[in-house]
């Protein structure tokens, strides 16, 4: 069974709902890397202070039949088409293990 990985950076009040979603829209799980970026925008002040500007990345691997389905859940949910709430993209995954439990769940 062929699986790609779906990555999304977003607002950690967000990731909760996103990856809620993309489990009941067929994903088994996710792993979840908090991190810290920046965008085209400068980082807010706050008198001279930069505030931290945190974000939460977080891996899917997906059989690709599922790919489409969970990237609109993730685009939708996690508020994409607003400006500053972060990205997502696919990769492909040329090989994998550990993956067991999926191949059982597709099967279902």
């Amino acid at each position: 069974m062929p699986y790609k990985c779906l990555v999304a950076m977003l607002k950690p009040d967000l990731t909760e709902k996103v990856v809620q979603a993309a489990k009941k829209n067929g994903a088994t799980g996710a792993t979840i890397i908090p991190a810290s970026g920046t965008g085209v925008h400068e980082a807010n002040t706050f008198f001279g202070l930069t505030l931290d500007i945190s974000t939460d990345v977080v891996i899917f691997v997906l059989p690709a039949d599922d790919v489409e389905k969970i990237m609109a859940t993730v685009r939708e949910v996690g508020c994409f088409d607003q400006p500053g709430t972060g990205i997502a993209f696919v990769l492909p995954v040329e090989k994998a293990t550990g993956l067991e439990s999926q191949k059982n769940q597709a099967e279902k």
